[in-house]
């Protein structure tokens, strides 16, 4: 019980939570790096994974390269860059990294989400002289949000926890407060730091819960009665 009562004094302990080695501004700097990854990274994939969906075509670049991406470290990535002419560009070689960590996901459930749209609604709306940009928005893309926003919750936490990579080549983000603590052997520190990535990682998948649930009520017609069982015919 020594560590985890001695991680909760350095969690508690306001000198460690202000400084420009501070928690707060670490913590400013890790969302900086995971809210631009995963902002690039959903302007590449979405798009890509929504047009080759409604196409119905590249299904096999789509699964392609997300086991690609899935094989490939994200470590090893960065550290090519580490040795590229990027490694003199800040933050640009961790961004990258995390970007084609992301990518993965985002594109293999953008995709499979419009595909797996039923069938016959979609023909019933081309039935009603619907465009094709009119199907994409009013039947495949609502039709198609819960797997997005299954691969955005995945990609984004995926992209959160990793993020922590950035310390390892002397950047910024709440991976610097566990290497210091591995620098002065301090394990506090250490366990405080990998709590407070978890934590983040949980509050940022709580979010994208919340908004998927309030994107989904918002979709929903006014007055429209909840599904359920349907009453046969009396005799």
């Amino acid at each position: 019980m020594g560590v985890f009562a001695d991680t909760w004094t350095w969690l508690t302990t306001g000198a460690h939570w202000t400084g420009e080695n501070g928690v707060g501004h670490r913590l400013a700097e890790h969302l900086y790096v995971s809210g631009t990854a995963l902002l690039l990274a959903c302007a590449v994939a979405l798009p890509l994974g929504l047009w080759l969906g409604h196409l119905g075509r590249g299904g096999a670049l789509a699964v392609n390269v997300s086991n690609a991406g899935r094989a490939v470290p994200v470590f090893a990535v960065l550290a090519l860059f580490m040795v590229s002419p990027l490694r003199n560009a800040g933050y640009v070689p961790t961004v990258v990294a995390l970007v084609l960590f992301a990518i993965p996901p985002l594109l293999t459930h953008a995709y499979v989400g419009v595909r797996e749209v039923d069938r016959a609604v979609v023909e019933a709306a081309r039935g009603m002289g619907m465009s094709g940009g009119q199907l994409f928005r009013g039947v495949e893309l609502p039709l198609a949000r819960p797997l997005l926003m299954t691969g955005l919750r995945s990609a984004a936490v995926q992209v959160v926890a990793t993020a922590t990579i950035a310390a390892m080549v002397g950047q910024g983000g709440l991976g610097r407060v566990i290497t210091a603590g591995f620098n002065t052997y301090n394990t506090p520190q250490v366990v405080a730091g990998a709590v407070l990535v978890a934590l983040l990682a949980l509050l940022v998948e709580g979010l994208l819960v919340a908004a998927d649930r309030l994107l989904g009520r918002a979709g929903r017609p006014v007055g429209r009665p909840a599904a359920g069982p349907t009453a046969g015919p009396k005799g």
